[in-house]
């Protein structure tokens, strides 16, 4: 089965995005600044169709992954992105792993998309997953 995607202004915050109207619980923000990904929390309001769908996320249980990209970090941003963590969310940086010896540059967003979309409960095939120093030497060879 096919979804089939739509894209919104993100002024729209009377979209059903942000109105809880969306089925499969899970909402993934990436790439956010670290105003929308955070600010919006501090403060209890949402001002735009990013924010608001967060929000709505987090009232009502789904899950939430936040990509954040915007390094490096202030003392704000860190509070910040503690507090929406212990409101539900998961907080995820946009830092490459280099664990799976990526070839190209493609390989290293690939292997963040994975990760993310993991953390969202979308099962990735393709997704290196670490097996032990084991098999990581026996590989090597």
């Amino acid at each position: 089965m096919r979804r089939r995607r739509k894209i919104l202004p993100n002024k729209d915050v009377g979209a059903s995005i942000g109105l809880g109207q969306l089925s499969g619980g899970r909402h993934g923000g990436d790439p956010l600044l670290d105003g929308n990904a955070c600010g919006y929390r501090l403060w209890g309001r949402a001002n735009d169709l990013i924010a608001r769908a967060a929000d709505v996320c987090l009232k009502e249980g789904r899950r939430l992954v936040l990509c954040v990209r915007d390094t490096p970090f202030s003392r704000i941003h860190l509070e910040n992105m503690l507090r929406v963590q212990q409101a539900g969310a998961v907080i995820m940086p946009a830092i490459p792993s280099f664990y799976h010896q990526p070839k190209t540059i493609d390989d290293l967003v690939a292997q963040y998309v994975y990760r993310v979309l993991a953390q969202m409960a979308l099962p990735q095939e393709q997704m290196y997953r670490w097996e032990g120093q084991a098999k990581a030497k026996a590989r090597e060879v």
